[in-house]
């Protein structure tokens, strides 16, 4: 950041500790620096996302005016998170997950610098190992090729994850204590501390599963299972639905989007579909988990497997955009549709003219909808 802040005044805040107070200070002496010594100010707030609404609102007219220059990182959507006021006025920079390449890069980078020897590349490679960590341990640690690349893979794009993962690992093995015999050259054999495959696994535990139930994360994830059930892919839908209940989500969310998936996508095509999921709710509600997990894989594999059907989705859409649409009061309801408990609302006219359904063998000719609605269908696809 000191290229940014070249010239100019940087003041760092973290939301998980600073205070409406504390940033009120900061633009209060930003004001001072710029009337006095021409300086600008640039505040960077770290997890800007943990500040709540009225708080993000303070920055609004300082940013406006130029008091401060503002650089928030957040690792939440910035859509969800921060107001979008505050947003309009700010150029959002997304930072990608970096590739396996470049964690390969850094996990070597620390295992070099903890002076642990890999497995499985050339003597040269291995003998370059430099640090205090095998000089002042009795046994040398070594750590498998394989190891990394997977460590690669499961920290997914998270530098922090990985470096956890591997740290935990190597001091796992080092509070183990025990030692391989191992070959590392032709002639040459030693005993040293080996870190596998299943060390990695084992320090990154479940960090692997990359799952925030209050972040965007939660969002893609119902979304991806939602849309695999109407594509009918049974295999990609378990597999969200199990990204989302191994990552810890609450199975009686996922058994509600199930309730409104069964109407929305499936609908009149297999009215069954609503009974099998106000059931896995139910069986979720009873047993929860682990024991439920099955209940939701049954319930997503026969939405998967189902016809669909979006008639009645589509129809009930149709008759808000009438609602929405109507211009002027609302049409009365007719005169013969309404009760008529007392002897004034007789009198009144209510109900007179309704034709009982039951008592009449041919159907009934009669109008339900209002007057200036009559002929219209709202199952029949509108132009948009």
């Amino acid at each position: 950041l000191s290229p940014i802040a070249n010239g100019t005044r940087f003041v760092t805040l973290s939301a998980t500790s600073a205070k409406t107070n504390d940033v009120r200070d900061v633009i209060s002496q930003a004001q001072s620096e710029k009337r006095l010594f021409k300086r600008k100010t640039i505040l960077f707030i770290d997890e800007i996302h943990r500040f709540n609404k009225s708080q993000q609102d303070t920055f609004l007219p300082h940013v406006e005016c130029g008091t401060v220059t503002l650089i928030g990182a957040t690792t939440e959507n910035p859509s969800f998170q921060v107001n979008a006021a505050l947003l309009s006025r700010c150029r959002v920079i997304v930072l990608e997950k970096l590739s396996v390449e470049a964690m390969e890069a850094i996990l070597m980078r620390a295992v070099r610098f903890l002076g642990v020897q890999v497995l499985g590349q050339s003597d040269q490679h291995s003998s370059s190992a430099t640090g205090s960590s095998s000089e002042s341990s009795e046994f040398t640690v070594f750590i498998e090729e394989k190891a990394l690349n997977t460590l690669a893979y499961l920290c997914d794009g998270d530098a922090r994850t990985g470096l956890n993962g591997l740290q935990l690992a190597v001091q796992a093995r080092l509070a183990a204590g025990k030692t391989t015999p191992l070959n590392i050259t032709k002639g040459d054999s030693a005993d040293g501390i080996v870190i596998t495959e299943e060390h990695v696994k084992e320090g990154l535990q479940r960090s692997h599963i990359l799952y925030d139930r209050a972040g965007e994360e939660h969002y893609n994830c119902i979304s991806a299972l939602h849309k695999s059930m109407r594509g009918s892919d049974e295999n990609a839908s378990l597999y969200w639905l199990a990204r989302m209940l191994e990552g810890g989500e609450d199975p009686l969310y996922v058994a509600r989007r199930l309730v409104r998936f069964a109407s929305e996508d499936i609908g009149l095509a297999d009215p069954l579909a609503l009974t099998q999921a106000v059931a896995a709710y139910q069986g979720c509600h009873f047993i929860g988990m682990p024991e439920c997990e099955v209940i939701l894989a049954q319930c997503v594999v026969y939405f998967a497997r189902a016809p669909k059907s979006i008639e009645v989705y589509r129809a009930y859409n149709n008759v808000k955009e009438c609602l929405r649409m109507h211009t002027g009061p609302l049409p009365p309801v007719p005169l013969h549709l309404r009760n008529a408990p007392t002897r004034l609302m007789k009198n009144l006219g209510y109900g007179k003219g309704y034709k009982y359904n039951p008592m009449y063998k041919e159907p009934v000719d009669q109008d339900y909808l209002p007057e200036e609605l009559k002929g219209t269908d709202f199952f029949k696809e509108r132009k948009t």
